[in-house]
């Protein structure tokens, strides 16, 4: 997918995470959950960043978590959800305050070259990754590192499923998998990307639980070829009886794939280069930050 192919209605998901926000911190428990994973990799590289870019921030938890890491950096929180911002100020300290930005990921409002980290967390899913890929890469410093986890194409697939049974509608977004991101940060001109994936079941009460909650996390459906209006009831009647046979011990599961990333940007290097092997474990992504970590 190219920069110009936008499958989002990006207004619509801008108001959909505003509306969330209020509540968010209370639903978000699997982005909560990942966030501390991605965090805890950042202890594995000894960085010392002057600015940190909190790329799709949120309430901006991971920004007061990277500001009180990174006490002299410079940390800005950028979301293009307005309303998650204003949730964002209750994160704030006095002695280490963090900015706040209000902008599209895909059109940074920053010079190039000018960030040294990059910390995204379950932001890509709702952008054309080409597009916002390439932005972040154009304002990381030679040798900085973006550090990032988006939704594999298993995230919820009990859900996607259970629509095929009742139309050919695009009810759930196409996540893109791993060796695909990989290839787009090639594409975006990032150094040595190294990935690995973790899968997480949620489980719910029914059906209905599991739309209140992707709701309250904004995570509604805001692909441009949606259906727009409330869903009729039949269809989604149907929808949940289809869901219902993959009950297990009272409650219906949502599986969720996450796509964790680390990548470099090149030491005085072009941007592009030659595909690389991105199926990489843990350990290997392990022992890369150590050996950067220990680079003079």
């Amino acid at each position: 997918m190219h920069a110009s192919e936008d499958p989002f209605d990006k207004r619509a998901s801008r108001r959909a995470f505003s509306r969330a926000s209020a509540g968010f911190d209370s639903a978000a428990v699997l982005q909560t959950e990942v966030r501390g994973v991605l965090l805890q990799r950042l202890e594995l590289a000894r960085l010392q960043p002057r600015v940190v870019l909190d790329a799709g921030a949120g309430t901006a938890h991971a920004s007061r978590s990277l500001k009180q890491r990174y006490p002299k950096a410079r940390v800005i929180a950028l979301d293009s959800a307005h309303g998650m911002l204003l949730q964002a100020r209750r994160q704030q300290k006095w002695l280490r305050r963090f900015e706040r930005v209000c902008a599209d990921a895909a059109q940074l409002p920053l010079a190039d070259a000018s960030v040294d980290l990059v910390f995204s967390n379950l932001m890509l899913p709702w952008n054309p990754p080409d597009g916002v890929l390439g932005e972040l890469r154009r304002v990381l410093r030679p040798g900085g590192l973006l550090t990032l986890s988006s939704c594999g194409p298993d995230s919820l697939r009990e859900l996607r499923s259970a629509w095929a049974a009742v139309d050919d509608e695009a009810h759930v977004h196409p996540f893109i998998d791993m060796h695909d991101l990989g290839d787009a940060l090639v594409r975006a001109g990032f150094n040595a990307p190294v990935l690995d994936v973790e899968r997480y079941t949620l489980t719910y009460t029914d059906v209905r639980a599991l739309l209140l909650d992707l709701r309250a996390n904004g995570a509604t459906n805001t692909l441009a070829q949606r259906r727009r209006g409330c869903t009729a009831r039949k269809p989604l009647a149907d929808m949940q009886r289809a869901y219902e046979p993959l009950r297990v011990q009272g409650r219906v599961p949502a599986t969720v794939e996450i796509v964790f990333a680390n990548a470099w940007a090149p030491e005085g290097a072009r941007r592009g280069g030659e595909p690389v092997e991105t199926n990489v474990s843990l350990a290997e992504l392990t022992a890369e930050l150590r050996s950067r970590s220990r680079r003079p």
